[in-house]
């Protein structure tokens, strides 16, 4: 496919890499800074639009990496033109704001991907295939942790700025959790319980958000994310009936990539142990984008599509509008 790239930022640069330098190549790019926009054209052979449209006009996918508040209108764009499209997360401030594109892009017929690549990271691919296979029984409950602790001016940036972003880190490390809570339960969270703070950055939006979520079954997801996290920290707990898989790490300041799988023995007792560690570079973003290659080509569903952020906007718009405070 030709691709386009609109927001030529961190995240926008790090999709175009992903492509790989397969049969996809990256053939234009758009940002309201034109700078930006020039720079990643130039490390890709690409060419600079000076308009969203102009870009369109040159591509058969799009990948949206904009704040968030364009997140929608420049995907919507995009769509009308007949693209697919990989939408970076959270994909729109408010679930509200998210809906109209849903039946947008089932009216255009066109594939639109949410970029939430945590899902395929090396160790929570595994722990799905580990689920998936039977040995460890229905899911109980998952208990996470995730943060970094920000950097000098962080309070003066876009985050930090209601109207662009929706929100502070409920809304940028916390819909990750959330969505890894689904996709490994593999149920909706019909009760909702949250609180945000505020609680270091002078800022209009939290640093904080801790959330306990529950399915119909009973099933438990107790999440906590932190703009405050002074080392960063990535912890993922999944407890089934017959075993734990515990996820440690995302590589990098997060540190090395590890899945321990405790299995629980017919004597029970100490657990039978298998620790796997991922110490290589990070490749969930060039999996995720084959997953979205594989989704457009086959005509299936891709692996967090915008029904799955629809729903974790729904608990994030929940939290955020006090429903069952602590």
């Amino acid at each position: 496919m030709r691709v386009g790239i609109i927001g030529c930022g961190l995240i926008g640069g790090k999709r175009a890499e992903s492509l790989g330098g397969g049969h996809d190549r990256i053939v234009a790019t758009f940002d309201i800074v034109p700078e930006r926009s020039r720079a990643l054209a130039a490390k890709h052979n690409a060419e600079a639009c000076a308009t969203p449209e102009g870009l369109l006009e040159k591509v058969d996918a799009v990948v949206v990496a904009t704040t968030h508040d364009e997140l929608v209108p420049m995907a919507s764009l995009a769509v009308r033109g007949g693209k697919h499209v990989l939408l970076e997360k959270p994909a729109a401030r408010t679930h509200v704001e998210l809906e109209p594109l849903v039946e947008l892009a089932r009216k255009h017929r066109v594939l639109v991907k949410v970029g939430y690549n945590h899902r395929f990271h090396p160790a929570p691919q595994k722990a799905r295939a580990i689920l998936d296979a039977g040995g460890c029984g229905d899911v109980m409950f998952v208990r996470a942790r995730y943060g970094h602790g920000g950097r000098v001016g962080y309070d003066k940036e876009w985050r930090a700025d209601r109207d662009k972003a929706g929100g502070g880190e409920l809304l940028d490390q916390g819909v990750h959790l959330i969505d890894l809570a689904r996709w490994f339960v593999g149920a909706d969270f019909t009760d909702v319980f949250g609180r945000v703070e505020t609680y270091f950055w002078k800022m209009a939006v939290e640093d904080n958000a801790f959330l306990t979520l529950a399915t119909a079954a009973r099933q438990v997801a107790h999440l906590h994310v932190s703009w405050t996290e002074w080392k960063n920290v990535f912890s993922f707990e999944i407890y089934a009936r017959f075993a734990k898989l515990q996820l440690e790490g995302l590589g990098g300041s997060y540190g090395v990539e590890r899945l321990h799988h405790y299995q629980m023995r017919p004597e029970m007792g100490p657990p039978e142990t298998i620790v796997y560690e991922y110490p290589g570079a990070d490749l969930s973003w060039r999996l995720e984008w084959a997953d979205f290659v594989n989704a457009v080509v086959q005509g299936t569903r891709a692996c967090g599509d915008l029904e799955d952020a629809l729903a974790t906007l729904r608990i994030v718009d929940r939290i955020y509008a006090g429903a069952g405070r602590f």
